[in-house]
């Protein structure tokens, strides 16, 4: 077994807030120093059962944006075991470039290969794993964001006695696959709420294919679309960490947190609501957002 169980337990931090509410989050984020947050367990089982059959050319392949935290964790992953991996990135654009892109430096860093493809063909994603997986037949293929069903069986572990006596339990969703496990395998008493960053219509289908239950609302957070970041983005960010001394990224967990303090002040929470919100880590998304703002002249996260 490659990745393991954490030898001591996630911290679960309050948020003091003025409401009739306690409102917490689940540090996530410090699981790893570089397989950060639910990719950690997205990964867990995908990689740990994968190694279990003994593959003579071990070899990870997955698919991502420029800035994505799934392309990063898998990298440091294959690092970490010493096995190959590829990355196939949205954008022919990129592979002149990527030396000023910190994610897909940090991918090269640890060893993995970068294929530069159109965002017209990676939207083909199917055919393309199709033909990878022929031209590499031992190799195992993780999908865009991790989401599978061993990805919803390692998101179990990110549930425990310490978890069970909230009423709702929070998450960013992209693809998916946090959510699923969470709505899986969550008391039935719980409710689940995803903060879709995205926007895409089929999410929902998706999600109750995973988790074949109904007990999950999405609520849209997109805050203009995918990667977007607005300058309220950017002081709600700011604002959090310099209060309570927890950093959040623009793409995900930062706008989560933001539709969340809205929603309290809205009064969608009953009074005495328990809220426990899963910091799913990207932090390493800080610096190429940064890099972007910077070019923007606008102001950055701190």
């Amino acid at each position: 077994m490659l990745l393991q169980p954490p030898t001591q337990k996630i911290p679960i931090q309050e948020i003091p807030i003025s409401k009739n509410i306690k409102l917490f989050i689940k540090r996530e984020d410090l699981i790893h120093p570089q397989i950060s947050g639910n990719k950690y367990w997205k990964l867990f089982f995908n990689v740990n059962n994968y190694l279990s059959e003994n593959p003579k050319n071990p070899y990870i392949i997955t698919f991502g944006g420029a800035f994505s935290n799934h392309v990063s964790a898998v990298s440091a992953v294959g690092n970490l075991a010493g096995i190959p991996t590829l990355g196939i990135i949205r954008g022919e654009e990129l592979q002149e470039k990527w030396r000023d892109n910190p994610t897909l430096v940090f991918a090269k860093r640890n060893g993995m290969n970068l294929k530069f493809v159109s965002r017209e063909e990676y939207r083909h994603k199917e055919k393309l794993t199709e033909f990878l997986q022929k031209e590499f037949p031992e190799a195992l293929i993780v999908p865009e964001g991790g989401t599978n069903e061993d990805a919803v069986a390692g998101i179990k572990m990110m549930l425990n006695n310490d978890t069970k006596d909230f009423d709702y339990l929070c998450t960013a969703v992209g693809t998916g696959g946090t959510i699923a496990g969470i709505s899986k395998f969550c008391e039935e008493n719980q409710k689940v709420i995803g903060f879709k960053v995205v926007d895409d219509d089929s999410l929902e289908n998706k999600i109750g294919e995973l988790t074949l239950k109904q007990n999950f609302h999405l609520i849209d957070s997109c805050f203009g679309g995918y990667g977007k970041i607005k300058d309220e983005n950017i002081r709600f960010i700011n604002d959090f960490k310099d209060k309570y001394g927890i950093p959040l990224e623009p793409i995900y967990t930062g706008k989560m947190m933001q539709k969340v303090f809205e929603l309290i002040d809205e009064g969608f929470f009953p009074e005495d609501s328990r809220i426990l919100c899963f910091h799913t880590g990207g932090l390493q998304g800080i610096e190429g957002a940064n890099l972007l703002l910077q070019k923007q002249n606008r102001n950055l996260i701190i």
